[in-house]
């Protein structure tokens, strides 16, 4: 007997429920692995994006023993087409639970039937699958605090048994498929990208739990230093799972311990938001914001994008992103405030371009985030929260270290004083930009569209 076992967001081969699944609980059933490169999907995503997939497949194939297929196409059709190939009764997959994904595998699985393979669903990428956590009356949770208690208190699965013995079919990839990954990995001007895979991810993890966990709670927010776990782009290709993680922290008492599992259920919530409410991935979560205005100040968002604001702790954060397919999350925030009330312009537009060039770019997560900056998303906080760049520069990188990485035309100013250089008598003279708005007024501006915004959908 042959299953095939279709990996999409969990290029991994341990604590893997869908694997354990397709291999059957009795010896003798063949496994065959195969991803499904979907042309439409992969020309939309950014070359970072897709040299991360490619990475990470090409990591994930070791793991399978090289035995993990890329074949190309449209997975309603490509799937079908290897159920014949090698026999297959059934075919595995994690439960999706994005829009896109959701409707896919509706089409997919409709597909498969009329073939004669059965299909079969096991966990999800995340600890409590979206949908599962609820309130006493049965509804979704709408705000962040309350469904992190819940989330704990629901609780998640032991990580799942590693196979002690797994037959893999030699399955093979189409050449296309090996094109495209090549292709992808040659990009001209990629970023350094992280060691890929599920090897790499555990290491990171390892790392971080013997080195920075003790530390979490206080470092996190600090891009100057070296704080954070830097797993985010993992979580993202499913190159480990969140439950192996909960399960290493299970007897930690430290209280950056406490702040990571806090950090993982922002992940879960914003899933969970996005189960709900599909419609949130791309227009306003709450309708009180729909009559405000916005801008396309296509001059602005270039330089926003290029890292060229003339306000360093932006420029910095922008600067990373493009320099390492990576981004601070308190830059993620600074930059998304600065897109959004300074210059005014709808949350989407910044969703899309960190989608199109972070490596760890997750719709639930990003998009979830930006409207939480906006103003238009979970967040109990108005749209009159706005972010200073300048004093948000100066508490979190307060020796100006992180600026100077980043934005070396202010590498000669000292300390702090790389968070204002139009106050310092040499802040200009190795080419920095001048601000190209000023923050006071435009947070006075931010302000009075949120009335006039507010009064019109009142």
């Amino acid at each position: 007997m042959t299953s095939l076992l279709w990996l999409r967001r969990d290029l991994r081969r341990r604590d893997h429920p869908a694997l354990l699944s397709a291999r059957g609980e009795t010896p003798g059933t063949d496994v065959a692995v195969v991803f499904v490169l979907d042309p439409a999907l992969w020309s939309r995503s950014g070359a970072v994006r897709r040299a991360w997939v490619a990475a990470s497949l090409r990591a994930a194939r070791e793991e399978y023993d090289d035995r993990l297929a890329v074949r190309v196409g449209n997975p309603r059709e490509a799937l079908p087409a290897v159920v014949s190939e090698v026999g297959a009764a059934s075919v595995h997959v994690s439960r999706e639970t994005t829009p896109f994904g959701v409707r896919r595998d509706a089409d997919v699985s409709e597909a498969l039937a009329a073939a004669g393979a059965r299909w079969v669903e096991s966990g999800t990428p995340y600890a409590v699958g979206p949908g599962l956590v609820r309130n006493g009356t049965g509804d979704p949770y709408k705000v962040f605090t309350p469904f992190a208690r819940a989330w704990r208190e629901h609780g998640w699965a032991a990580p799942a048994a590693n196979p002690r013995r797994l037959d893999l079919v030699d399955l093979a990839s189409d050449d296309e498929g090996e094109r495209l990954l090549d292709e992808a990995l040659a990009e001209d001007d990629l970023p350094a990208l992280p060691d890929a895979g599920e090897r790499a991810a555990l290491a990171r993890w390892r790392t971080f739990l013997d080195q920075d966990l003790a530390a979490y709670d206080q470092a996190r927010d600090r891009p100057d230093l070296d704080g954070t776990s830097q797993l985010s782009a993992y979580l993202k290709v499913g190159a480990v799972h969140p439950r192996t993680l909960l399960a290493d922290l299970e007897d930690e008492t430290a209280p950056g311990a406490a702040r990571f599992v806090t950090e993982l259920a922002w992940r879960e919530f914003y899933a969970d938001v996005l189960w709900h409410r599909p419609d949130s991935a791309w227009r306003d979560l709450r309708p009180q914001l729909a009559g405000l205005s916005y801008d396309e100040p296509q001059d602005a968002v270039a330089a926003w994008r290029s890292g060229h604001t003339g306000y360093p702790f932006v420029d910095a954060g922008m600067r990373q992103l493009l320099a390492t397919g990576w981004m601070h999350n308190r830059l993620r925030m600074i930059t998304a405030s600065f897109l959004t009330k300074d210059l005014h312009v709808w949350w989407p537009v910044g969703a899309r371009w960190f989608l199109d060039h972070l490596i760890d770019g997750d719709v639930a997560s990003n998009n979830h985030g930006w409207q939480w900056v906006a103003g238009t998303g979970t967040d109990a906080a108005p749209y009159f929260r706005v972010f200073s760049p300048v004093r948000q520069g100066e508490r979190f990188d307060p020796d100006g270290d992180y600026v100077r990485r980043w934005v070396p035309e202010l590498a000669h100013l000292p300390g702090p004083a790389v968070h204002q250089p139009w106050a310092h008598p040499e802040g200009y003279t190795h080419g920095y930009p001048r601000r190209i708005v000023d923050h006071a007024e435009e947070r006075v501006e931010a302000l009075r569209r949120y009335e006039t915004g507010r009064s019109a959908t009142s």
